[in-house]
Formats: structure tokens, C-alpha cells, sequence
């Protein structure tokens, strides 16, 4: 009898083992795939919501694009989980087009678009013929124009910021010339125009400050960047546990510890 009951309990203890050691793999297996273009949400992730996950058992595959596009594609096929480079009104742009399902699941710290040059300080009077580069893409080519609205350069229409064209501009009496031109290639063309409007992140990316621009537009909620997952992914637990990383402690530290952050518009979970 004793001996029967010592080779069960031998192998209760290894099914425990087996069953333990299966358990750790499957946690170790949990990886999680998301996606940036040039900017500073990958170093955000890494700072303070990486830690958070891996206290959780998943690790973390980053893969890093060109373009937005190409990001977002991505999500949809499933190649990657999740990518963090947009805000919501670009996001449902992407999707009316492409017919895609992309959810944003939470915001993140964004640094907000900013005009900048290379030629000219600041309060220089504007004069005619002066050449501003502008994202070419509506949506961003909107926020460029509401910049230079507050600036009193030009007048504008209220008008889709899916259609908004360069025709939406209904004064322009300092005789000023638009120049659009790829999102990401602003930076780029401060040696070439006198003004740039360069989205944040191609700015901070490039080498610049958000202390260098000669203005920084008035950034609301819908034009906070924001990490994105396929619809049906929103409610994994997974994408839950990536919004509860961006949310703690520790990610709200990382990032109000850093002045690299100063002057980037945070989401309301930091208040």
C-alpha cells in the first residue's frame, strides 16, 4: 500500500510539473505584434507599457513602417496585432476607403502638428509670394490650414475633413503659396520653402522641437494618435491589457518623468 501510494503521489507531482511547465510556455508563447511608423510612440511603448505587458507574460514583436498605410494595412491582414501612428479621424478615412474595420482602443500622448522654418524667426511679418509646404493628404492638409487660420494668414471654409482641398482656402491676403507634399517629407523641405507644417511625429523624428515652431496647432481629442486593432480584436484580452498598460502608473510616470514629452498633448486618463 505504501508503495502504491507513493508512486501517486510521484505522479502527481509530475503531472503537476507537466502541467506547470505547459502553463509557462503557453504564457511565454503570448506575443503580441504592433506596428509604428517614424515618431515617438514605439519609445513610449517600450518606456512604460511594454513593462506592464511583460509583467503579464506577453512579449512584445515590433515592426516598424513607412507609411501609415502600409501600418494599417497590416492590422487588417493580421500580420501584426495593433499599431499606434494615428488619430481617429484619419482612422475613419482609412476605413471609408479601404473598407476596412480599424477601432482605435485608447489614446496616447501625441505631440501636435507645428509650422517651422528654417529661414525665417519667429513673428516674422508674412509677405507674398512666401512658400508653405502642407500635408497633401485632406485630412492632415486641414490642420495645416487651421494653423495658418490662427495665424491670420488665411481664411478658410468650414468644410469634410475628408474633402478639404486647397480650394477650401477662401482668402489669402498675404499672397502666401501653398506647396502640398507627402506627410513624412515635410521635414525635408525646410531647406527648399519658407514654411513647413510638419506633423509632430515626422517633426520629433526628424530631429526637431516642438519649442522649435513658430506655432503649434490647438490639438483636440479627435486628433490624438491612438492605438489600433481590427474591430473584432477590441474586446481580446490582450487588447484590454494594452489599454490597461497605457493607463497605469507606470506608463503615466514614464512619460511625466521625460521632458522630451513636454508639450505633448496627453490623453484625459493622465488627469
Amino acid at each position: 500500500m505504501k508503495h502504491r501510494w507513493s508512486l501517486l503521489s510521484a505522479a502527481l507531482i509530475l503531472s503537476a510539473l507537466i502541467t506547470g511547465q505547459s502553463f509557462s510556455q503557453q504564457v511565454s508563447k503570448a506575443q503580441i505584434k504592433i506596428g509604428f511608423v517614424p515618431g515617438p510612440y514605439i519609445d513610449e511603448f517600450k518606456a512604460g507599457v511594454e513593462p506592464e505587458l511583460r509583467k503579464k507574460g506577453y512579449s512584445i514583436r515590433y515592426f516598424e513602417f513607412s507609411t501609415g498605410l502600409e501600418a494599417n494595412s497590416a492590422v487588417f491582414r493580421d500580420d501584426i496585432d495593433a499599431n499606434v501612428m494615428q488619430h481617429p479621424v484619419f482612422l475613419k478615412s482609412y476605413n471609408d476607403r479601404n473598407n476596412t474595420d480599424l477601432a482605435g482602443i485608447v489614446d496616447v500622448p501625441t505631440p501636435p502638428m507645428g509650422l517651422y522654418s528654417k529661414k525665417h524667426p519667429r513673428n516674422t511679418p508674412v509677405k507674398a509670394g512666401m512658400t508653405v509646404a502642407v500635408p497633401n493628404d485632406p485630412v492632415n492638409l486641414q490642420r495645416a490650414l487651421w494653423i495658418l487660420r490662427d495665424l491670420g494668414w488665411i481664411e478658410i471654409k468650414d468644410n469634410n475633413p475628408v474633402d478639404v482641398t486647397e480650394l477650401d482656402v477662401i482668402r489669402n491676403p498675404s499672397g502666401i503659396k501653398l506647396v502640398p507634399l507627402e506627410n513624412a517629407q515635410g521635414p525635408r523641405a525646410l531647406d527648399d520653402v519658407d514654411f513647413v507644417a510638419i506633423q509632430g511625429n515626422f517633426a520629433i523624428y526628424s530631429g526637431l522641437k516642438l519649442t522649435d515652431a513658430l506655432a503649434l496647432e490647438k490639438m483636440t481629442s479627435p486628433y490624438r494618435n491612438v492605438v489600433a486593432v481590427r474591430q473584432g480584436n477590441s474586446e481580446k484580452p490582450w487588447a484590454k491589457d494594452i489599454v490597461v498598460a497605457y493607463k497605469s502608473d507606470t506608463f503615466r510616470s514614464a512619460i511625466r518623468s521625460n521632458n522630451f514629452y513636454d508639450g505633448f498633448a496627453l490623453p484625459d486618463y493622465f488627469n
